[in-house]
């Protein structure tokens, strides 16, 4: 009996030929979730690399308006985006002659570095619950098709009155789903613990460069009223 994948597919039921095609897109989804969110990854990892390089003397310089142009040129940094909200609050503050007080400016710059993390984070986590529900569902989906092979297979036993030539083809249509079931879901899991792991990473680099930029300000407010007390 011929076995080759095109003559499966003309002997499956329009339904198992169904869940293949919905595999198959799961399939294709999954991957493009995965190439899409490993690029991002690198380019924010690549960029941050970047800017804390080209950051560290213009913040020893105190040169913040040039720190916030550094920050925009790279868009991509997860690091950017919260260091850019905790310089642009506190220079906001400082530069608001109705307030006098540094620790004001710090808890405005705390409070944009948090909120920005925060969205950074779920920007993050963009299409990831799509990868977790392929991971989930698709061996279920291939089981399925497993119950539907199996009764194409005892159909075609009954109006062929038997044999092993009349539900081989419905217990090989049965097998496949599953496999394929399987072989769509694996990757799936595999690639959303990855990316979570990836972006707890990120989450922790930026609640430390927010706790830096705190202690940042906070000697830069020091600075100032120690510069106030002896004017």
């Amino acid at each position: 009996m011929d076995m080759s994948p095109q003559t499966l597919w003309m002997q499956m039921s329009w339904m198992a030929k169904g869940v293949v095609v919905v595999l198959l897109i799961m399939s294709i989804y999954s991957i493009w979730v995965m190439v899409e969110r490993y690029l991002t990854f690198q380019k924010a990892k690549n960029q941050s690399l970047k800017l804390l390089g080209a950051l560290s003397n213009v913040l020893t310089r105190g040169d913040y308006q040039q720190a916030i142009d550094i920050t925009k040129k790279y868009k991509q940094s997860h690091l950017a985006k919260v260091i850019s909200a905790g310089l642009l609050e506190f220079e906001a503050v400082r530069r608001d002659k109705r307030t006098t007080d540094p620790e004001v400016a710090i808890e405005a710059s705390r409070q944009g570095m948090d909120r920005t993390a925060m969205i950074t984070m779920a920007e993050m986590k963009e299409n990831l619950g799509a990868l977790a529900t392929i991971g989930a569902t698709a061996p279920f989906v291939g089981l399925f098709g497993t119950v539907i092979g199996i009764i194409h297979a005892f159909q075609k036993m009954a109006t062929s009155g038997g044999g092993i030539a009349s539900v081989s083809a419905g217990i090989a249509e049965a097998l496949i789903t599953t496999a394929f079931g399987l072989f769509v879901a694996i990757p799936a899991v595999w690639a959303y613990n990855y990316f979570q792991n990836r972006i707890d990473r990120f989450t922790v680099e930026m609640s430390n460069s927010g706790s830096e930029m705190a202690i940042y300000f906070l000697k830069e407010g020091g600075t100032a009223r120690d510069k106030s007390s002896v004017a």
